[in-house]
């Protein structure tokens, strides 16, 4: 298992053969054992296999093509609708429409998400995380038809690959991991903990095509540009309250 998850990979790419009904249902059972808050799943996953509904799904992630080509798309949902529904029927008021309550659905969802993720690439099986699903939050509510209390977090596309893609760098653990507490790294610690992902030759090649002095200027000022995080929160923060969260 630790192996496997050494070998994490993104795919994008996948080849025609359907992921067959029992295999899938044994990835869903496995992503539903994951932890959540107070063992009540306040998660949705909704599966699109039809192409017709992937095609109507594709614009919303920007059009990449894995929407479209992938056998399985997973979309998962934080969800209070169900147990505020139990809640109304056994004489009880629910109360998890709230952002503490927000948050620990997005965690919950997460966590099934990456289960799902695992016990997919453990069969075989390649994946894709996509993060455009909260940017296009109701477009993809009206097309899954999401009713008030169910709101997307992260999206999967599932396939067999039909590419073997190079390992993604990732940054060493003295940049993520803090023994006992948070350690305020210096701008020197900084350079050199990004100098590898700096050097990289994609890296490099990001910051000549865009006409940028360095990788920082290209994910601030060109891949994720505050005017853009600006406007897709405000429209995040919009349909959170007319999907009937109290925020």
């Amino acid at each position: 298992m630790i192996h496997q998850l050494h070998q994490h990979r993104t795919i994008r790419k996948y080849t025609s053969q359907p992921i067959g009904k029992d295999l899938l249902n044994d990835i869903l059972e496995a992503g539903v054992r994951a932890s959540n808050t107070g063992n009540m799943q306040m998660y949705s996953i909704i599966v699109t296999e039809c192409q017709e509904k992937k095609d109507a799904l594709s614009p919303a992630h920007f059009n990449q093509p894995m929407i479209k080509n992938a056998p399985v798309v997973l979309t998962i949902c934080a969800d209070f609708r169900r147990v505020h529904q139990w809640c109304d029927i056994n004489n009880t008021e629910g109360s998890y429409n709230n952002l503490m309550w927000l948050l620990n659905e997005t965690v919950d969802a997460m966590l099934v998400a990456q289960n799902i993720s695992v016990a997919a690439e453990a069969k075989g099986l390649g994946l894709c995380y996509l993060g455009t699903t909260v940017y296009n939050a109701p477009q993809i509510i009206d097309i899954l038809s999401l009713p008030k209390g169910v709101i997307p977090i992260t999206t999967i596309t599932l396939g067999w690959p039909d590419e073997t893609p190079v390992l993604t760098d990732r940054l060493p653990l003295d940049a993520v991991v803090h023994f006992e507490t948070y350690k305020e790294l210096s701008d020197t610690d900084i350079q050199n903990l990004y100098k590898e992902k700096e050097m990289l030759d994609e890296s490099i090649r990001f910051v000549q095509e865009n006409g940028k002095e360095n990788l920082a200027q290209v994910y601030a000022e060109v891949r994720y540009k505050k005017e853009d995080s600006i406007h897709f929160s405000k429209v995040l923060e919009k349909t959170l309250r007319s999907q009937g969260f109290d925020l």
